[in-house]
């Protein structure tokens, strides 16, 4: 029989007591994050307001107080309501947030979507937050990036992490994923549970050039399955044919003849030729290459093989 494991993350026996030789606990790892933190004279947390950096911000909350400061880079690549929730996040930790502004758009090397697109997103978001922390006098700057990012597929973001030498505390730590989400839920954040939310641009496949207007058709195709109540989903932007993937265990919902109707209607009026449902169910980075999707502040979405970029220039059976 396979021992069980706690909330923080340590093996119990059928007394219930932890293993004195057990790898340490979450809350044990979260403890390291917080003093690591103290250490600092301030720092500046790259701030989504997904569970990966609500955690870094929460901790040096706890950790530094007022020297603490949560940072939201907008730009079109950010849903309207994902900005919203990081402000809701930041007022509930009780952190001070700041919103500053840019645009990926000034890029041609990220306009042109190739497989280096994250990496000049990255670059770009990250250099944006080091003026606002210089601004700010904030020496140091941390993400949400986690234990369980690494090498899972190609993930050109990290690399720029490293080049700006920003810290990630959770990776530093050793706190994969799922022990983030339990910290979340011990420090009582409403986005423990909360899905991985990536920018817009990941809608787009590679090789495809990202523009302001399919940006902005594709938030607005995703908003109307949100309205219907899904929770994990997108809608990829094939330039012309939109491709929505609905979590499999909401598939069922998806069938409602009510929902088709209302979502090929509204799609077809963002000016999408064709609306289909893509029967796989949503796969996080299946227009990129090795399933490269991160989160606007962070990296936490991976796996899934890459489909046909173009459906259009596809073959298939016919029988």
């Amino acid at each position: 029989m396979q021992p069980e494991t706690d909330v923080e993350g340590g093996a119990t026996g059928a007394t219930g007591a932890t293993d004195a030789d057990a790898t340490p606990s979450a809350r044990e790892k979260a403890e390291a994050v917080r003093e690591s933190l103290s250490a600092r004279d301030g720092v500046l947390v790259a701030f989504s307001g997904g569970v990966d950096s609500a955690v870094v911000a929460a901790l040096a909350d706890d950790a530094l107080g007022d020297d603490a400061v949560a940072c939201t880079a907008k730009s079109e690549t950010l849903p309207d309501a994902e900005l919203d929730d990081a402000k809701r996040v930041a007022s509930e930790i009780g952190i001070r947030h700041e919103v500053v502004e840019f645009s990926e758009l000034d890029d041609p090397d990220f306009v042109r979507n190739d497989g280096e697109r994250c990496y000049h997103c990255r670059t770009m978001r990250l250099g944006r937050m080091y003026e606002a922390a210089a601004e700010l006098g904030i020496e140091t700057i941390c993400d949400g990036t986690n234990a369980s990012d690494p090498g899972e597929g190609h993930r050109p973001g990290l690399r720029a992490v490293e080049e700006l030498e920003v810290r990630s505390p959770l990776l530093e730590a050793g706190i994969e994923k799922e022990e983030v989400r339990a910290i979340a839920d011990d420090l009582g954040l409403s986005v423990a549970d909360k899905p991985a939310m990536a920018c817009l641009s990941s809608r787009i496949p590679t090789g495809l050039e990202v523009t302001n207007e399919r940006l902005t058709r594709i938030e607005k195709a995703e908003r109307v399955l949100r309205e219907w109540g899904f929770s994990q989903f997108r809608v990829r932007d094939h330039d012309g044919l939109a491709r929505i993937e609905i979590d499999p265990d909401e598939l069922d919902a998806a069938l409602n003849h009510d929902f088709v109707v209302a979502a090929r209607e509204h799609l077809s009026d963002l000016g999408f030729e064709h609306v289909t449902l893509d029967l796989h169910g949503y796969r996080t980075g299946s227009v990129s290459p090795e399933g490269d999707e991160s989160e606007p502040d962070e990296s936490s979405e991976r796996d899934a093989e890459p489909v046909v970029a173009d459906v259009f220039d596809a073959e298939y059976p016919t029988r």
